[in-house]
């Protein structure tokens, strides 16, 4: 306080921030921080009042009477003045907890930064924002499995180089899926531990005077650990990068499936449907049923990678310190990215509990085309001794004399078998008694051997295994969003503070 009775933030400027910084800069972020930053801010400066206590700085009942007045501040409590507080939160909360005190506490946010303390906050809402993530991801792969479970048997055509190549099942196409969910949510895990370890103590860069006990305070704030390099602590901004390309790389691999459905969907297929209440009508095409949900889903994914671009450009070839565009340019799409893949995995998950398969229309599909002819060029070689690229060449002309003759794929014919192979001078006795059955859709399916292939019974063990996953990763997620809100609790305890005013 100054002999005005007015609180003053600084001796080295004596203007406040123009007005123009104030209403394009200022104001803006502090209204962000306010909405997203508050609660972490909160925390922090509660858990700084422990440890101020325990290095003698504070008395318990200086400490008590700070715990209980930041206890009263909330957003409505706060204002961007730029005058009072320079338009800064972090300012307005000592202006607005200095005010609620009955004296000064001179020693009260002695030997502190607002870098480790910014940084901090920033990656404890990093580390929010992934756990309602990784929940969304969870919630979609469990309705993507739920409808993969129903169709392990129902043959279908998979497609390579947008041609009929194989006999699959929707399982087989959907077990993909959930592996892109779960491989995603596991990834996420990865990297949030990766970020357990919490910058605050890390100083302005270099450190600090006082001895905090950078563990406890790591422990108060729901951290496995303090960041180990002070430096690195507030100039690093890694775990953004490494979020928004895991996010990038989800929304890429999304967009792929996805346009497998929108291929799916149209006329030419109509291998699966939404019902009418996720459907759109044509404005002049009365005969057109639209899905745009899936086109929203498809648009929707690619926003992560200009978020990862984004961010990305702004950290690069800036100086490895504290600066104020990398700690808030580079974040400040992050909230409002992570919260639009999270709407697509919420319109993801009501299509995969929606979508049906057509069976009749997969099953009918699979004749149209010679997806056994994989299987009869095998025979060719396994049973009747020709050798490879042979059997390759007689199973084409076979497959290329039937298209001729449009004869359903199907509709076996031994006799041009045995004819098409006799030109080439080898005997296909085995294969042409064997030829019914190997263009049989089912029939495909069960021939395949291999771990995580089409056949029903491996596919089943896959969607059992991720069955697990699913529950094993919850479990994981529910422990990562407790454990900060336990340690606030704590900490709240710890000053003696019940629920906030």
């Amino acid at each position: 306080m100054n002999r005005t009775g007015t609180h003053s933030l600084t001796g080295r400027i004596s203007q406040a921030p123009t007005e123009l910084l104030h209403e394009e800069v200022l104001a803006p972020q502090f209204d962000y921080d306010v909405t997203h930053l508050l609660p972490f801010y909160l925390h922090m400066e509660k858990a700084l009042l422990l440890e101020y206590v325990r290095l003698g700085v504070l008395s318990t009942g200086d400490a008590r009477a700070i715990a209980t007045a930041l206890h009263e501040v909330s957003a409505a409590s706060l204002t961007a003045d730029r005058q009072s507080n320079l338009s800064d939160l972090s300012f307005a909360i000592e202006v607005a907890v200095g005010r609620r005190l009955p004296e000064p506490v001179p020693a009260w946010r002695v030997d502190r930064s607002r870098n480790d303390f910014q940084a901090c906050g920033q990656l404890q809402l990093g580390r929010a924002q992934t756990v309602k993530t990784a929940e969304e991801l969870l919630a979609c792969a469990a309705a993507v499995h739920e409808l993969a479970i129903l169709h392990a048997y129902d043959p279908m055509p998979g497609y390579t180089h947008l041609q009929p190549a194989q006999v699959i099942t929707p399982a087989f196409f959907l077990s993909a899926v959930c592996e892109h969910l779960l491989h995603s949510a596991e990834r996420l895990l990865v990297c949030y531990e990766g970020w357990d370890a919490a910058p605050l103590g890390a100083g302005a860069m270099a450190g600090q005077q006082l001895p905090w006990d950078r563990h406890r305070l790591a422990e108060l704030l729901g951290f496995a650990k303090p960041a180990p390099h002070a430096l690195t602590a507030v100039a690093s901004r890694g775990w953004l990068l490494e979020l928004a390309a895991e996010c990038a790389t989800f929304g890429i691999g999304m967009s792929r499936f996805v346009t497998d459905l929108m291929t799916w969907a149209g006329g030419q297929h109509a291998f699966v449907s939404l019902p009418d209440e996720m459907a759109a009508i044509s404005s002049a095409m009365p005969q057109k049923k639209n899905y745009p949900i899936l086109e929203r889903l498809r648009g929707k994914s690619s926003h992560a990678l200009s978020w990862y671009v984004d961010s990305a450009t702004t950290q690069r070839a800036t100086p490895f310190s504290n600066t104020v565009e990398v700690s808030k340019e580079s974040g400040a799409q992050m909230v409002q990215q992570l919260s639009g893949l999270r709407s697509m995995l919420r319109l993801a998950t009501a299509v995969f509990g929606h979508l049906s398969f057509d069976t009749a229309r997969l099953r009918e599909a699979c004749g149209e085309d010679y997806l056994g002819a994989f299987a009869l060029a095998n025979e060719l070689t396994l049973a009747d001794g020709i050798p490879w690229r042979e059997a390759q060449v007689i199973t084409g002309a076979y497959v290329l004399a039937a298209q001729r003759t449009d004869r359903p794929a199907t509709c076996p014919d031994p006799e041009s078998l045995l004819s098409i192979a006799a030109a080439h001078g080898h005997e296909a006795g085995h294969s042409a008694a064997a030829l019914e059955g190997l263009l049989r859709p089912e029939a495909e399916l069960e021939r395949k051997a291999t771990a995580g292939s089409t056949a029903p019974h491996s596919t089943m063990a896959v969607l059992q295994r991720q069955k697990e996953r699913i529950g094993e990763l919850t479990a994981d997620w529910t422990r990562r969003r407790e454990v900060p809100e336990a340690a606030a609790r704590h900490v709240d305890q710890l000053l003696g503070l019940g629920a906030p005013s």
